[in-house]
């Protein structure tokens, strides 16, 4: 029998030390999840703005989480550990999951849901680049698909919106 996920909810992944978060732990939050990358021309824009992001909204319940990426001409080479000191020295404090495939055969099933659900540009299922980011609302539901070109401070009237919704 093949599993069908509902949600963001249904996954459990891990964190950049190992350790294994269940996405079940975030119901009712609004989530950014975001593929990075330590070596890329669009690190510091996006680690800038989405800390600052971060800091505005998490009161109000949003959760941003950063997936290291190496698929995209090697920009994130870097061991965990090392990957734990480039966000420290950049001001992150939002969590870091471990290092995913967001393509191909070894693709991390949460990855692989986000864009079934959320395709992208003429229905292609790859992320092109590092920094694509998917919008979760409070039901884990992928709502929104932003490129690598979109900065983070274009989701403000999205997140807000969202942060603003009762669930029922």
């Amino acid at each position: 029998m093949n599993f069908e996920p509902k949600s963001v909810y249904d996954f459990t992944v891990q964190d950049i030390k190992g350790q294994s978060v269940n996405l079940k732990d975030y119901v009712g939050t609004v989530l950014i999840l975001v593929n990075v990358a330590s070596n890329c021309g669009l690190t510091n824009n996006n680690y800038g703005q989405l800390q600052a992001i971060y800091e505005k909204y998490a009161p109000e319940g949003l959760e941003i989480l950063a997936f290291p990426s190496n698929q995209f001409a090697g920009q994130e080479p870097g061991s965990p550990e090392e990957i734990i000191q480039f966000v420290k020295n950049k001001g992150v404090t939002f969590p870091l999951m471990a290092k995913i495939n967001v393509n191909g055969q070894d693709v991390c099933p949460l990855w692989k849901y986000c864009k079934k659900v959320l395709p992208g540009f003429l229905s292609t299922k790859t992320i092109k680049w590092n920094f694509t980011k998917f919008l979760v609302d409070r039901k884990g539901i992928p709502v929104k698909r932003y490129g690598p070109y979109e900065e983070p401070n274009s989701m403000i009237p999205e997140i807000e919106r969202l942060l603003n919704e009762k669930i029922n």
